[in-house]
C-alpha cells in the first residue's frame, strides 16, 4: 500500500511563494510518475503539474506555466511543487498523486494513489 503525505501549504500574500512537499512510502517510488492536482471550493479537481520517474520530463497546466516548478528527489521518496508569483486564483487544496503504470494523459482518473491534500490560500 502506498501512502502519500503532503505538507507545506499555508496562507501567503499575492506575489509570494510556497513550496509543497509530498512524501511517499514504499521502495518503488522512483519507478512511478507523479503529479500535482488542486481543487478550489465549488470547482472540480484540476491538473497542475506532472513529472516522470527520473525527473527529466515535466508538464504543466497553462495556468501555472512559468510560475510553478515540479521536481523530485528519489533518494528521499519526495516530490515537490515550488510555487512562485502566487495569485488569489491559486487558492485551493493541493494533492499529490501517483500515476498508474502505462496511463496516458493528465486526467485525475489516470492516477491511482492520492494524498490527503494541503491547503494553499493566497490573499489579495
Amino acid at each position: 500500500q502506498v501512502q502519500l503525505v503532503e505538507s507545506g501549504g499555508g496562507l501567503v500574500q499575492a506575489g509570494g511563494s510556497l513550496r509543497l512537499s509530498c512524501a511517499a512510502s514504499g521502495r518503488t517510488f522512483s519507478n512511478y510518475r507523479m503529479g500535482w492536482f488542486r481543487q478550489a471550493p465549488g470547482k472540480e479537481r484540476e491538473f497542475v503539474a506532472h513529472i516522470n520517474s527520473s525527473g527529466g520530463t515535466t508538464y504543466y497546466a497553462d495556468s501555472v506555466k512559468g510560475r510553478f516548478t515540479i521536481s523530485r528527489d528519489n533518494a528521499k521518496n519526495t516530490v515537490y511543487l515550488q510555487m512562485n508569483s502566487l495569485k488569489p486564483e491559486d487558492t485551493a487544496v493541493y494533492y499529490c498523486a501517483r500515476k498508474r503504470p502505462g496511463a496516458v494523459g493528465f486526467s485525475e482518473f489516470q492516477y491511482d494513489y492520492w494524498g490527503q491534500g494541503t491547503q494553499v490560500t493566497v490573499s489579495s
